[in-house]
């Protein structure tokens, strides 16, 4: 691959993995609307590694939070730990998107889901529904009131992350909406469910190129997952600023003009 493609995966990656506009239906656009080669899945694991780690580093203090919370769970007094409370509420939004990961891997529906019209008809559906939730909804639960039920609910919601062009951080967005989170705290809700959710589909990756043998040159994913952690780190940080005095209206345009773009390019 050229410089210039990787470049282009690692920018498209960074930037729309954890906005609410859907990370894996640009990247499914990208083959389908430029006629370029679907990148492997080194290239995916290096872009996802670098996304990854711009999240962690933004967030760190939440994820140190969150690993002390482990050490909480451990020891009996401490496991009604603000910490221990955290992980529990991770681990339980994380178990019903990784079921239904692997029974849609093993039915081996998932490229059927990467097609033009089930990505341009998910960035409107879910766009619109995203709105509603922003416009309906109070602001007033913060992220340290996140508690079990609202883990479950979170974890269901991030299920039709699964569907291109829903977008995992769109659909998390929402449900925290849904449960009355502010729209920053609803943000750093999902960008921390992000995390366990990345690493297992990366350790997934890596286990399929370990059995069919299918990597390509350090150099190369070096390159993405460098480019790829500066995108994501600069994507996160210009969104929570935007959050801090907007509402999600201007990554919801964007996906109505991209989705009924694709519908017209479709059409035509």
């Amino acid at each position: 691959m050229t410089f210039f493609h990787l470049t282009f995966i690692a920018c498209l990656q960074g930037i729309t993995e954890f906005l609410p506009i859907s990370s894996s239906g640009h990247l499914a656009l990208l083959p389908l609307l430029t006629g370029l080669p679907d990148q492997s899945l080194t290239i995916d694991i290096a872009a996802h590694t670098g996304s990854l780690g711009a999240v962690i580093v933004y967030f760190w203090r939440d994820v140190s939070r969150a690993l002390s919370g482990i050490i909480d769970l451990l020891h009996r007094s401490h496991r009604h730990s603000p910490n221990a409370r955290l992980m529990v509420c991770l681990i339980t939004a994380t178990i019903p998107v990784v079921l239904a990961g692997a029974v849609i891997k093993l039915l081996a529906i998932d490229d059927l889901l990467r097609n033009l019209y089930v990505i341009a008809v998910a960035m409107i559906v879910f766009g619109v529904i995203l709105y509603k939730a922003d416009q309906s909804q109070p602001l007033s639960k913060s992220t340290s009131e996140w508690n079990l039920r609202d883990a479950v609910r979170l974890g269901l919601w991030q299920i039709l992350a699964l569907i291109p062009g829903a977008s995992r951080s769109g659909v998390t967005m929402t449900g925290a909406r849904m449960c009355g989170y502010s729209r920053r705290d609803s943000a750093r809700l999902s960008m921390l469910m992000s995390i366990p959710v990345i690493a297992a589909a990366t350790l997934l990756a890596l286990a399929e190129i370990a059995h069919s043998g299918d990597a390509l040159a350090f150099r190369e994913a070096g390159i993405v997952a460098t480019l790829s952690f500066v995108f994501a780190y600069a994507s996160v940080a210009i969104m929570m600023a935007i959050l801090q005095r907007f509402s999600f209206t201007p990554f919801i345009i964007y996906r109505l003009i991209l989705g009924f773009g694709l519908l017209l390019f479709a059409a035509l």
